[in-house]
């Protein structure tokens, strides 16, 4: 068969799979969750070994340290991607719940109630644990999935989806509701943007190269984030002791990843306190800072910013920092540099800390904690299928909720329209 024939097969077989799974109710699906944790704890060894054969081919390819630590399937990752799945046993199953129910003066009742989306694809890059929380999350909220992994993890994720599928099919779930590409050619990835007859969604994470080629080349509705330029806003009245551990970790958690912080925003009355604090703390991390004028002016040893410095986004200890005169400075600035990703204020002024509630317009806002915590397991969603800086149809981090769409239903009793 052509690349093409296996693409369409495989599509064909998740759309009739979803049929199937979108009836299951929640004890079955909960049942095979459990049983796919187990699986994979059980299966550590075996995984390590196809995900060597990854890593072997990874290095000789010259991948970067970064790429290598995401790729790596350690014990501590294994009991990870289990520890995930257990978790969404315990959220509530979205399918089927009804959301409004509303009385017309015909005596019509008329409601919402959440079904799943259909058939979702995947399109992701290095991170093996993303085949299993994606395979969970799809499974819970009613999803035939079809993954597709980059080349530098085909081993490791046909090992994981084989691992799943086998548990699955042993509490009377389609085989065919995980699925993934078991080809690395970018051609199976063109087929399958195509197949809008058969794939309802597609979710692409990675890079922002990869997610404007799946955005350029699809059929099919794209739900997507093309990069975090993530803020954190040190408001006049913030404590800052507090404005200093919550800015270091946004920054240096974890540089590497979309939710980490790459601007901070400063208030001008805080600025000559709280601006040596943090750099004390920076410069012992390494962390090279790009100043606007007055935040050079008080940091002389820094480098200056340059206009481009206030879009990017490094994935990097590199961080650009601006002083700014008021809240109105610090919301137009996030509203002209930002992403639509995460931003943060740190306050103890009430009024404050709502009024960047409301008007910054970023798919996750937070006051007094870092931005780091805009990831689907630390809100509490189990783990998360991807985060959406598009408000159709889901906005932020995606669980179960946002793996659903809702269609409507009526209880009648006679009523004929006249």
């Amino acid at each position: 068969m052509s690349i093409k024939d296996d693409v369409l097969s495989i599509a064909k077989a998740a759309r009739a799979a979803s049929f199937i799974l979108s009836r299951i109710d929640a004890a079955t699906k909960n049942r095979a969750l459990g049983q796919m944790a187990d699986a994979l704890i059980a299966a550590s060894a075996h995984l390590k070994a196809e995900n060597l054969k990854d890593l072997e081919t990874a290095r000789t390819k010259g991948l970067s340290t970064a790429m290598i630590e995401r790729l790596t399937l350690s014990d501590k990752a294994i009991s990870t991607m289990a520890a995930s799945l257990r978790e969404v046993v315990h959220l509530p199953d979205p399918v089927g719940e009804i959301t409004k129910m509303w009385k017309r003066p015909n005596g019509l009742m008329v409601g919402k109630m959440r079904i799943p989306i259909g058939v979702i694809g995947i399109i992701y890059e290095s991170r093996p644990n993303v085949t299993s929380d994606a395979a969970g999350l799809c499974l819970k909220s009613g999803n035939a999935v079809i993954l597709r992994g980059g080349s530098e993890a085909i081993h490791s994720n046909m090992a994981i989806v084989s691992v799943l599928k086998g548990a699955c099919t042993a509490s009377g779930i389609p085989e065919a509701a995980i699925q993934v590409m078991p080809v690395t050619d970018r051609e199976a990835v063109l087929e399958m943007l195509k197949l809008e007859e058969y794939i309802d969604l597609i979710i692409p994470r990675g890079g922002e190269g990869l997610i404007r080629f799946v955005v350029e080349n699809s059929k099919i509705p794209v739900i997507k984030h093309y990069k975090g330029v993530c803020h954190v806003y040190v408001d006049e009245y913030a404590d800052l002791d507090m404005a200093v551990s919550i800015a270091y970790n946004a920054k240096v958690q974890r540089p590497g990843v979309c939710n980490s912080m790459e601007t901070l925003l400063v208030h001008s009355k805080a600025a000559p306190a709280f601006l040596p604090l943090i750099y004390k703390e920076y410069k012992a991390a390494g962390v090279e800072l790009r100043g606007c004028p007055s935040t050079v002016a008080i940091l002389k040893e820094i480098k200056a910013a340059e206009e481009q410095d206030w879009g990017a986004e490094y994935l990097d200890l590199i961080l650009a920092v601006k002083v700014v005169g008021s809240m109105d400075e610090a919301i137009e600035h996030i509203a002209r540099y930002g992403s639509l990703h995460t931003e943060s204020i740190v306050t103890r002024d009430y009024s404050n800390a709502q009024r960047f509630l409301r008007e910054v317009n970023s798919s996750t806002v937070v006051v007094n904690a870092s931005t780091r915590f805009s990831d689907g397991f630390e809100l509490g969603l189990g783990s998360e299928i991807g985060i959406s800086t598009t408000k159709i149809h889901a906005f932020g981090p995606m669980g179960l909720e946002e793996l659903t769409t809702q269609k409507f239903i009526i209880y009648g009793d006679g009523q004929i329209r006249g």
